[in-house]
């Protein structure tokens, strides 16, 4: 599944809720997802991360959707290329 096709998959499934909750509560939902993911990581807990990791897509994707923005489109313009200071894959900066 690409990003786009993702994005799109949350914004049917949730899009009617999200637009009520509006954009700041949903980055609030976004950054608890980003905590319970940090969460995991200190745990070393692979099924934690791998569930949180999930989630933080989920909410990011709806964040995106919320504010007109197409993901995919948005990390393929910064990272399509490489790193976006040097161009390079992999990034050769200092």
């Amino acid at each position: 599944m690409k990003i786009a096709e993702f994005q799109d998959l949350i914004k049917k499934t949730y899009h009617r809720r999200d637009k009520k909750r509006g954009l700041d509560r949903n980055f609030l939902w976004f950054t608890e997802e980003v905590g319970e993911l940090a969460e995991g990581v200190r745990k070393r807990d692979k099924k934690e991360i791998f569930e949180e990791a999930a989630d933080v897509l989920a909410w990011l994707a709806t964040i995106c959707s919320l504010s007109g923005i197409d993901l995919e489109k948005a990390a393929l313009a910064k990272y399509g290329k490489g790193c976006p200071r040097c161009a390079a894959i992999p990034c050769s900066c200092p």
